[in-house]
């Protein structure tokens, strides 16, 4: 890109990414389409997930995809949004559900999701992996550089992203159905080792060599911010850009967490109530653990 990133351009410069658009297009549709096969889907759900395709437009549309390819920290703003924000949505969107309750094999595919093979590929130690390794293989190995210089690899490169990120906030929100049931401390356990990992890469690339330098001295570039600069600048967003983009996923998290806590306890206390009204006797009499115990003691 030759002509210097100016305010005007950050409104004007827009560039139609084909890849981006088909994929927006094809998700935003079927999700439309299933959702109004189903009687009062939450509105909710689906400004959520087309505000999560909205985001794929944006970062490859508008002048964050036309300077993508000479901005260290473009590609940066793109890689947090896309692992962190756009899966976010996505999730909150609870596609999996409008699936299960629309396609003809849905017990299938619920047969697959309560398999051996799906709990092993949720394991938190293997969602950990996904949201924590895909920064670091993009920006500590020539991956990067291949970015930049194949739009197929890129590409393909985004689209991983937003699965991986999709992978993780599935199985912590559990908005959908899920393979596992861990407990919502395994969550905040992952979100917490993402914040230390963004600040050990942030500090690789804010201190380190320059990435990609070869291709960046071929471009030329005589506007902007000198490469070093850049890459600070672009360390700075995945650093402190990833902790921020992960604070409304702790939110959502802590929300659901007191909701499931609120929930299991209306269960107990109808419990209690029901063996109250069910016959006489103290409430933990009823209970067969407990009612053993007592009769042990007695004895």
């Amino acid at each position: 890109m030759t002509v210097p990133l100016s305010w005007g351009r950050i409104l004007t410069a827009w560039t139609p990414d084909v890849p981006a658009i088909v994929f927006v297009l094809l998700l935003g549709g079927g999700y439309l389409f299933a959702a109004r096969r189903v009687p009062a889907w939450p509105r909710g759900r689906t400004t959520a997930f087309l505000a999560g395709l909205a985001t794929v437009l944006l970062l490859t549309c508008s002048f964050l995809g036309v300077y993508d390819d000479a901005l260290f920290w473009v590609r940066a703003l793109q890689v947090v949004v896309l692992l962190m924000v756009t899966p976010l949505l996505l999730a909150l969107g609870a596609p999996l559900t409008l699936v299960l309750a629309t396609v003809p094999f849905a017990d299938r595919l619920r047969r697959i999701g309560r398999g051996t093979l799906a709990r092993a590929l949720t394991f938190p130690l293997v969602i950990t992996v996904l949201l924590i390794v895909p920064p670091f293989l993009i920006y500590l190995t020539p991956l990067y550089e291949l970015t930049l210089r194949h739009g197929a690899i890129d590409e393909l490169v985004r689209l991983l992203l937003v699965c991986c990120g999709f992978c993780y906030f599935w199985t912590r929100l559990r908005l959908d159905p899920t393979p596992r049931e861990d407990h919502h401390l395994v969550s905040f356990g992952i979100s917490f080792a993402e914040v230390v990992v963004d600040a050990a890469l942030g500090l690789v690339l804010w201190l380190g060599p320059l990435r990609a330098a070869g291709y960046y001295h071929a471009l030329a570039r005589t506007w902007g911010p000198d490469l070093r600069t850049d890459q600070i600048v672009g360390a700075g967003i995945l650093w402190i850009g990833g902790d921020l983009a992960g604070l409304p996923f702790v939110g959502a998290l802590f929300t659901r967490w007191m909701r499931d806590d609120d929930r299991q306890a209306k269960e107990i206390d109808r419990t209690l109530d029901e063996q109250e009204d069910a016959g006489s006797g103290l409430w933990w009499e009823n209970d067969p653990q407990l009612a053993e115990r007592f009769r042990r003691r007695r004895q």
